[in-house]
């Protein structure tokens, strides 16, 4: 069976390691954190000294890091470790070109890549429910394939050539973007007008809008639970931003996407250590209304 690696052990990285464990892997850790390399060992984890230490002891790495020149230095490090025996997989959302440009670093040694962004937030890393947005060669994709469903519920491989994953995962997040816009301005708006919080939440519950992200958003809106859910606004905003990137490359024009990039640029502003539903805070206060049950 192939020892699994685990570059980054944040809320995302450490689910993915709880999950290749309890699937009965070997999982080996590195984080900058002391306190996320306890908690790994806590789970059953071993944890290493540094990432290139993870890439001699490990067959397959997982990267979950928070931007592409992490990624890039990761990657360069574990290759020299890995060598032709093992593929490692970008699980992180950065740009398409990024991942590119790591694949042929990985690629001079031999060393295979998958890149496969998830979605999915704290929730689906802990439970193993994630979605996956992979692509690799059909043989990579088969052979790692077992590996990969130890995380995920819903695997979509939408691709062979690295950089498909980036692509779908950037254009799910104009998606998501853009209906976090509508959750918060909608409910200010109805609570601004005099309706109640709960009143709102049940009658979008049961319209053709309601989802799980909605229910979810809502909830931890009117529980006033706005840091410290596992949805920082930050990666948002990063991901937004690599989606606007994408969008003036390819000349597609984004009036929505470019409202709630705006509007998280705002919110990142006033409440940079706050998740994404902070952003109802700032609404509030420029409409002089509390959105609660």
């Amino acid at each position: 069976m192939e020892k699994i690696g685990i570059i980054g052990l944040g809320n995302m990285g450490m689910g993915i390691a709880k999950n290749v464990i309890n699937s009965g892997y070997s999982a080996t850790g590195y984080d900058l954190r002391d306190s996320c390399l306890k908690e790994l060992i806590k789970n059953g984890g071993e944890a290493a000294e540094s990432v290139e230490k993870v890439g001699e002891a490990c067959d397959v790495v997982f990267v979950m890091v928070m931007n592409g020149e992490q990624v890039k230095d990761v990657v360069t490090k574990l290759s020299t470790g890995l060598k032709d025996r093992g593929v490692i997989i970008i699980t992180a959302t950065i740009t398409p070109e990024e991942v590119r440009v790591a694949h042929k670093i990985a690629q001079k040694n031999n060393i295979k890549m998958i890149d496969s962004p998830v979605s999915g937030g704290l929730q689906g890393a802990h439970e193993g429910t994630l979605t996956l947005m992979t692509a690799a060669e059909n043989e990579v994709f088969d052979k790692y394939k077992p590996i990969l469903e130890s995380i995920s519920k819903n695997m979509f491989h939408v691709g062979v050539n690295i950089g498909d994953g980036q692509t779908v995962k950037a254009s799910l997040q104009v998606f998501i973007g853009a209906t976090f816009t509508a959750i918060f301005e909608s409910l200010v708006l109805g609570s601004k007008a005099g309706i109640d919080g709960k009143i709102l939440y049940d009658v979008f519950s049961s319209s053709g809008v309601s989802s799980p992200l909605f229910k979810n958003c809502a909830s931890l809106i009117m529980d006033r639970k706005f840091e410290n859910t596992g949805s920082h606004i930050s990666t948002m905003h990063k991901d937004l931003g690599i989606s606007m990137n994408m969008a003036k490359q390819n000349g597609v024009p984004m009036f929505t996407a470019a409202a709630a990039y705006e509007l998280f640029q705002a919110g990142i502003s006033m409440y940079p250590e706050g998740d994404n539903w902070s952003i109802v805070k700032l609404l509030e206060k420029m409409s002089n209304t509390k959105v609660e049950w």
